[in-house]
């Protein structure tokens, strides 16, 4: 049962490749399922957006534009205007590939905290070197809160300095946790529910109460994989905000 549940989360070469010594460039599921990303964005954006009078994926696709051009100029101000671009792409792939991720015999690859944590990494460091480009040496200075008193300094120093070092490893790790506790627990669930069909009697016939409850596990899924793409590009647009206006 344990390895029938984590089995989805395995992570297998598809094309092996080590063009030196024990360097591994493999194609692997994860690769593949990025790239199938990829292609569905490109097919969203490229074929929906066309008209003048929206259809229903354009419309989506406008929603979801409108919502994340929001959120930039709310939590950014028109200077962040520039990120867009960025944000709205970010968003638009960790969505594609938690929703894809639900499909049964898929993989997904933000379950992964080595590609969560590679993408928060990233942010991370952009914006700790914009933050030098715009600051320069005053950028220290959001490591000692105004008004507090010098002997504390030592103190609140490293805890600020902690702090903000743990920014570029919860941002990713909490995308990665909330994705595989959802995956788990449909897992579990269907698992459970295959087992008292098979065992005949009674029991398969209360496997039809766990049978009304997965298509509501399913709802929640969607909606999570939405909420956490939306988080995750929130907490972006925060990192972004202290980067080019000083706390």
């Amino acid at each position: 049962m344990i390895n029938s549940t984590f089995e989805q989360f395995e992570i297998f070469r598809l094309i092996p490749i080590h063009p030196f010594g024990n360097l591994d460039l493999s194609f692997t599921n994860s690769s593949l399922f990025l790239l199938i990303a990829l292609f569905i964005i490109y097919g969203l954006i490229n074929n929906n957006i066309k008209n003048i009078v929206p259809g229903r994926w354009q419309s989506v696709i406008e929603i979801m534009y409108e919502n994340i051009l929001n959120m930039v100029k709310e939590n950014i101000g028109s200077a962040g205007l520039r990120f867009f671009p960025f944000l709205f792409s970010l968003f638009l792939l960790i969505a594609v590939l938690n929703l894809v991720g639900i499909v049964p015999y898929t993989f997904t690859p933000t379950a992964h905290i080595i590609v969560t944590f590679g993408l928060s990494l990233s942010i991370w460091l952009a914006c700790t070197i914009l933050s030098l480009i715009n600051f320069h040496s005053n950028f220290f200075a959001m490591f000692m809160p105004n008004g507090a008193p010098m002997v504390l300094a030592p103190f609140l120093v490293v805890i600020e300095l902690v702090s903000y070092a743990a920014k570029a490893i919860t941002l990713g790790v909490r995308l990665a946790a909330n994705l595989t506790a959802g995956h788990l627990l449909f897992a579990i669930l269907a698992g459970f529910t295959w087992k008292m069909l098979l065992a005949g009697g009674i029991i398969s016939v209360l496997s039809i109460f766990p049978m009304i409850i997965i298509p509501f596990i399913t709802v929640l899924e969607i909606a999570v994989a939405l909420i956490q793409a939306y988080v995750f590009c929130l907490l972006t647009t925060t990192f972004l905000n202290d980067a080019i206006h000083l706390h």
